[in-house]
């Protein structure tokens, strides 16, 4: 199969799966197909997808990442001793595991083509990243508390693993408790990171986005808790602070030169 030909065929069988969407038209261009694509996957529900389907839906996201173009960590620049700022896209980055700032449903975004780092995490991995997801919160029979965090295979991503971490949301200001929960989620990955023997950790900016922390003491925060945390005996070696926004980048590369 041709990339083309796995995208249709990953179409097809998704619109088959759901048949109030078995009228939806396909897109003629590529990209209508991507964007179609991507939407079905972010709405499936967790549940088990035919084998057959699995083999094509990771040749395609293998494929797509590949053109996207993977960043290595080791061709990476620290900026201090094992601390690095990364401007880039987080699902293309090869490393031990990425961060991902979820809900406290913890299976992904469900609002297709969202443009959030859980969206597009769930997308590039693929739809088993959302069912082992589920099968963690079965077990643990509630909503995941802000600032804990749970390990998942990347499935389909670049990195090994994948942390996911409920940030804190901010209402009118930032309180003292927002504060300590944000150094949990930060603290927490790291804990599981290290359980995990992992090496290097890519975290994404987390609670800054429609979560409403602000950037600065967000930044402050995540890069005093790192630093405590590497000071201590830990397998983590590595950690890279991976920012969206030049206003982040900026921030982080001012922290870290002190």
């Amino acid at each position: 199969m041709t990339q083309s030909e796995k995208r249709l065929f990953l179409i097809q069988s998704l619109l088959k799966e759901r048949p109030e969407y078995r009228q939806v038209e396909t897109p003629r261009d590529p990209e209508g197909q991507r964007q179609l694509l991507r939407g079905l996957m972010n709405v499936r529900p967790p549940q088990a997808a035919d084998p057959d389907f699995l083999r094509v839906q990771d040749a395609y996201l293998h494929a797509e990442t590949a053109a996207r173009g993977i960043t290595d960590l080791a061709d990476l620049t620290p900026v201090q001793p094992g601390l690095y700022v990364w401007q880039g896209d987080i699902t293309t980055l090869r490393c031990d595991a990425i961060v991902n700032a979820a809900n406290s449903g913890m299976t992904g975004c469900y609002v297709p083509n969202h443009r959030c780092i859980d969206n597009a995490i769930h997308t590039y991995a693929g739809v088993e990243l959302r069912l082992a997801c589920e099968k963690l919160m079965e077990q643990q029979g509630c909503p995941e508390p802000t600032g804990r965090a749970k390990i998942t295979p990347a499935f389909n991503l670049p990195c090994r693993y994948v942390l996911h971490t409920v940030g804190p949301i901010v209402r009118d200001r930032v309180t003292r408790r927002d504060r300590e929960l944000l150094a949990s989620c930060y603290r927490s990955c790291l804990e599981l990171a290290a359980e995990n023997g992992l090496e290097s950790v890519a975290f994404c900016c987390i609670s800054t986005g429609i979560f409403r922390f602000p950037n600065q003491p967000a930044a402050q925060i995540a890069v005093k808790t790192v630093r405590d945390f590497l000071a201590g005996n830990t397998s983590v070696k590595k950690v890279i602070f991976n920012v969206f926004k030049e206003r982040d980048n900026e921030i982080y590369h001012r922290l870290l030169s002190r």
